[in-house]
């Protein structure tokens, strides 16, 4: 029958199907599966959350090597499946919810997880970013993503994936793409290849970027206009904070003329002090 006829048989025979309104695309091959806990290192001392683990292809992975397993979950219908294969395992805990909602600090009671999971691409940016805000209590991360959301987290300056979330997630995480993934590996086939990606979040910025809220403001801003010159691209936000552009630029040591995705993020840290100073 194959991993995908296997899959279809599964969510026939629990009378279920793949919903659009939450991005399903349910990972098949066996073989991606283990690579990916290989990836993230996991074995017997290891507590681990799993971000929509589907039809559990990851899961019975993850089941077999680590000591404690969280699965967050928001589909009922793949709960009461995730149930009957794990629900007597009492180092499985099943959390019925969104990934976004869930209190995750609370319901896991150790002091450290590391996160696997195939993110859904329609909340992949926010659950990184949530992840981002919580790296002390997950400071790790292996997530498979749409390749091109794999390809902007790991982005250098002056390409063309770099951007935003390049800047923003590079400055708390170190990213290493870990290795491609065929979209034939997933039921219902989706329209694009993956990546897996290995994010190993740092307690603090890895620049020193004074203020992390406005650094934040600063990126976002100037990227936001991405063929203006940064002296354009900030004059609205230098104006709302009382300061003169071109000013702050020439302080942090970057050209006004310059544009966004020059800058690495040591210069974008200089930047952000700039304007807070």
């Amino acid at each position: 029958m194959g991993a995908r006829g296997e899959a279809r048989a599964a969510l026939a025979a629990a009378g279920l199907r793949p919903r659009k309104r939450w991005g399903q695309h349910f990972l098949c091959d066996p073989g991606v599966a283990r690579r990916i806990v290989e990836t993230a290192e996991v074995g017997p001392g290891s507590v681990v959350l799993e971000i929509g683990p589907g039809l559990g292809a990851l899961t019975d992975e993850l089941a077999a090597r680590a000591a404690r397993l969280y699965l967050v979950e928001i589909d009922r219908g793949l709960v009461e499946r995730l149930r009957s294969r794990h629900g007597d395992d009492p180092r499985v805990r099943i959390i019925v919810g969104d990934v976004l909602e869930v209190p995750l600090a609370e319901v896991v009671t150790e002091p450290q997880a590391t996160v696997v999971a195939n993110l859904p691409y329609n909340i992949a940016t926010p659950v990184l970013f949530r992840l981002l805000d919580l790296r002390e209590r997950f400071p790790r991360a292996v997530v498979m993503l749409q390749r091109e959301m794999a390809a902007r987290l790991a982005a250098r300056p002056g390409t063309a994936d770099y951007g935003v979330t390049s800047v923003l997630v590079q400055a708390f995480a170190e990213v290493r793409v870990a290795f491609r993934v065929s979209r034939q590996s997933f039921v219902p086939r989706p329209e694009v290849d993956s990546a897996v990606v290995d994010l190993r979040w740092s307690p603090g910025p890895r620049a020193d970027v004074g203020d992390a809220v406005l650094f934040r403001e600063i990126v976002r801003a100037a990227f936001g206009q991405r063929r203006k010159m940064l002296r354009n691209a900030l004059f609205a936000l230098a104006t709302r904070l009382g300061l003169d552009a071109e000013a702050a630029l020439v302080r942090a040591g970057i050209a006004p003329t310059a544009r966004a995705e020059t800058l690495d993020l040591a210069a974008f840290a200089r930047l952000a002090r700039a304007f807070g100073s």
